[in-house]
């Protein structure tokens, strides 16, 4: 399974099992980006990320933590 931008839900998911020290309500959004490109299964272009995707991988983090 290939990961896209518009996967929040899996990259949050995804996001939280490599990292589980990590608190996502302080991360900075150029480290989340490179973070979800880091990942194994991510496979789409930087050029169609946003500010908007951004904020809902880390809100779809937050709660995914909660």
């Amino acid at each position: 399974m290939s990961l896209k931008w518009t996967d929040t839900l899996d990259i949050a998911i995804e996001l939280d099992e490599k990292y589980p020290e990590v608190d996502p309500r302080v991360l900075r959004f150029t480290d989340l980006m490179q973070w979800v490109m880091d990942l194994e299964a991510f496979d789409d272009e930087a050029a169609h990320c946003g500010e908007k995707i951004l904020e809902a991988i880390q809100m779809a983090w937050i709660e995914e933590r909660d």
